[in-house]
């Protein structure tokens, strides 16, 4: 009986295993500005606090997404981005105005001269969609 619960559950979650690593990875060009927690560039009354809820922090490595990204690119708000030419993975946690489309910002606290700096740039996004 034992052998037979054992077989059961290979034949059961192994194939679920799979399917959960089988995430489609997407990479698409889009243009990337940069913005900071400050009143003129964010929400008035509390710039620390994106569209979800979440709250950012200098030193975070976050994005603001286009809503045509989320909508028809499969990503997703807490989702992982990698961008080509910087360091680490940087986390979905905010969305920009209906008016932007192909577009991300990417999170640069307070430091209004280095998001200046940043300037206008198109970059190559790499994402899972799950």
């Amino acid at each position: 009986m034992n052998h037979f619960i054992n077989n059961l559950y290979l034949i059961c979650i192994l194939p679920l295993l799979f399917l959960a690593s089988c995430a489609e990875t997407k990479t698409m060009e889009v243009t990337a500005t940069a913005y900071n927690s400050v009143e003129n560039q964010t929400k008035k009354g509390d710039p620390t606090t994106t569209a979800w809820g979440d709250k950012l922090e200098p030193g975070m490595k976050a994005i603001a997404v286009s809503r045509d990204l989320l909508a028809e690119e499969g990503i997703e708000h807490g989702a992982e981005v990698s961008i080509k030419g910087l360091p680490g993975k940087y986390k979905v946690l905010d969305k920009m105005n209906r008016r932007w489309t192909k577009k991300i910002d990417i999170y640069m606290g307070e430091n209004v001269g280095l998001a200046r700096e940043w300037g206008r740039q198109k970059v190559e996004i790499t994402w899972k969609v799950e």
